[in-house]
C-alpha cells in the first residue's frame, strides 16, 4: 500500500474543521504580541493536541516568556505561571498539608500546578529536587502527598523555559524530566526584519504585561473535537515502521550515548498525527515525520563526549539520521 494515498479516510478530512480552524486562529491572535515565531507557535499546538508538554529554549530576551502567556490570554483555559528558582520547594509547585486550628486537622492547598496550563518559567534555575517535582505530575497528571493522589484538572500542560546549559545558574535537567517532554522547541533571535518590526511595536508603546488586546478564540471543546479528530487519523504500516527505524538508528549512533525509547518513537507518531490533521490530511507521510522528528527526539538522545568536542549538535546527528534511514515508498 502507498504511504501517500490512504484507504477509505477521506471522509475524515472534514472532521473537526471547527476545531481546526479555532486552534489554527491562535497564531493570528499570538502575533498581535509576539513577531515571527508562527512555528514555536505550531508547536505549542500540537502539543496542545496531544496532550504533551513543551520544553521552549532560547537565550533570554527571546520572548519565551511572553508567547506562553500570549497562548494562554489566547486559549479558555486556566493559567498559572511559576518561576523557578534556586530556593523553590517543591511544595511550592505541588501544594502541601497545612494545619488549620480552627478545625484542628490538615487540609491540603492545592500549589500552582493545579491548573490547566501551567508556565514554568526558566525551569532549569530551580535544583532537581524541585524538578523532580513535576515528574508525577507530568506523566500520572496527578500529585501525591503524604499518600493520597489528588488528580489534575484536564487538559493539563506545563509548558515550560530554559536557557542554555552554558548560562550561569543554570542545572541540568535530568533525562527522566526531559523524556516527559513530548516537544523541545527553539526559540531563535529574530531575523533583522523580524528584530525592526519588535523594536516599532515598543517605540508604538507596546507593553508585554498589558494583553487585553488578546482574545480568547479557542477553548477545551475545541482542543477535545481536535483531539477526537487527532485519533482517526490513517497511519499505515509503513509509516509505523520508519518512525521505529529512525528510533532504532539514534540507538546505533556511534556519536550518540543514549539514544531514542520506545517513549519517544510514540511521541514522534502522536506529534505526526497532529501535525498531519492541522495541515488538513487525514494520514500522516513519511515528510510528517521528519519536520516532527528533531522537535520530538532532540532532548531525548545524548551525544557521546569526544562528539560533543568535535562539535557535534543533536540535531545535526538526527539531520545524519533522517539522510540514512530509507524512506517508505
Amino acid at each position: 500500500m502507498s504511504t501517500s494515498e490512504p484507504v477509505d479516510t477521506r471522509v475524515d478530512t472534514r472532521v473537526g474543521d471547527a476545531a481546526r480552524d479555532a486552534l489554527g486562529a491562535l497564531r493570528a491572535e499570538v502575533a498581535k504580541a509576539v513577531v515571527g515565531q508562527d512555528a514555536v507557535v505550531t508547536g505549542l499546538v500540537i502539543a496542545l493536541l496531544c496532550r504533551g508538554h513543551v520544553l521552549l529554549e532560547g537565550v533570554p530576551g527571546v520572548a519565551k516568556t511572553l508567547l506562553v502567556r500570549t497562548l494562554s490570554s489566547a486559549l479558555s483555559l486556566d493559567f498559572k505561571r511559576v518561576q523557578f528558582t534556586p530556593d523553590l520547594m517543591p511544595g511550592d509547585v505541588t501544594g502541601s498539608l497545612v494545619y488549620d486550628a480552627r478545625t484542628a486537622e490538615f487540609a491540603f492547598h492545592e500549589g500552582p500546578i493545579f491548573t490547566n496550563l501551567l508556565l514554568a518559567d526558566e525551569i532549569n534555575r530551580t535544583p532537581p529536587k524541585t524538578q523532580a517535582a513535576l515528574l508525577e505530575a507530568m506523566e500520572e497528571r496527578q500529585v501525591s502527598v503524604e499518600g493520597a493522589a489528588r488528580p489534575l484538572p484536564d487538559p493539563f500542560i506545563v509548558a515550560a523555559t530554559q536557557n542554555p546549559v552554558e548560562y550561569e545558574g543554570t542545572y541540568q535537567l535530568p533525562e527522566a524530566q526531559l523524556d516527559r517532554f513530548l516537544l523541545k522547541l527553539t526559540v531563535p533571535l529574530p531575523p533583522r526584519d523580524h528584530e525592526i518590526a519588535v523594536l516599532e511595536r515598543h517605540a508604538r508603546g507596546f507593553d508585554p504585561r498589558d494583553l487585553s488586546h488578546v482574545k480568547p478564540v479557542a477553548g477545551a471543546a475545541d482542543l477535545a473535537e481536535g483531539r477526537a479528530a487527532v485519533a482517526r487519523v490513517h497511519v499505515s504500516p509503513e509509516v509505523l515502521g520508519y518512525i521505529v527505524d529512525v528510533a532504532r538508528a539514534t540507538r546505533h549512533s556511534p556519536s550518540l550515548q543514549l539514544g531514542v525509547s520506545p517513549r519517544g518513537a510514540t511521541a514522534l507518531l502522536a506529534a505526526s498525527r497532529a501535525w498531519a490533521w492541522l495541515t488538513g490530511r487525514a494520514y500522516v507521510t513519511p515528510d510528517d515525520v521528519k519536520a516532527l522528528a528533531k522537535p520530538a527526539l532532540r532532548h531525548r538522545v545524548q551525544l557521546r563526549p569526544e562528539a560533543e568536542l568535535e562539535g557535534a549538535t543533536a540535531d545535526g546527528i538526527l539531520d545524519g539520521i533522517l539522510a540514512s534511514v530509507p524512506v517508505p515508498r
